[in-house]
Parts: C-alpha cells; sequence; structure tokens
C-alpha cells in the first residue's frame, strides 16, 4: 500500500475519500485510532492509503481536485 495523503482534518480526508470512491479506487485511513488515543490533538496526522497499483491515479484524481498531494 502507498500513501497519498496525509492530514490531521477528518473533513478533508472524507472528501479525498469520497472522491477515491467515485472513481472506483477503494481506500484506506491509517493512524485514526492512534489520533483518538492521543487525545485528539492533532499531533499523529491520519494517513490516507490504496494499493500500489492505485497510487498514481489517486494522487492524479486529488491532485486535479487542487488537493495539495
Amino acid at each position: 500500500m502507498r500513501e497519498i495523503l496525509r492530514t490531521n482534518d477528518p473533513v478533508l480526508i472524507s472528501y479525498a475519500q469520497s472522491l477515491l470512491k467515485d472513481v472506483g479506487i477503494d481506500s484506506v485511513v491509517f493512524d485514526g485510532h492512534t489520533s483518538i488515543l492521543e487525545g485528539s490533538i492533532g499531533a499523529i496526522p491520519r494517513r490516507i492509503m490504496v494499493i500500489d497499483e492505485d497510487a498514481d491515479r489517486a494522487r492524479s484524481i486529488l491532485s486535479d481536485s487542487d488537493l495539495d498531494v
């Protein structure tokens, strides 16, 4: 799996996952539970991960949507 986005913004994570889902790319959020354990102070960003084969296409989609990847 490859990381395509790292952020503390839950709205941005939801938006990015929605964009990817609309084009048929499955994604997984890593570190979501870790950020909750640290008290949600934003010290540990969450990561959106996709399979290796989808990484370039996913980055392109997010970039085309003006998300900084």
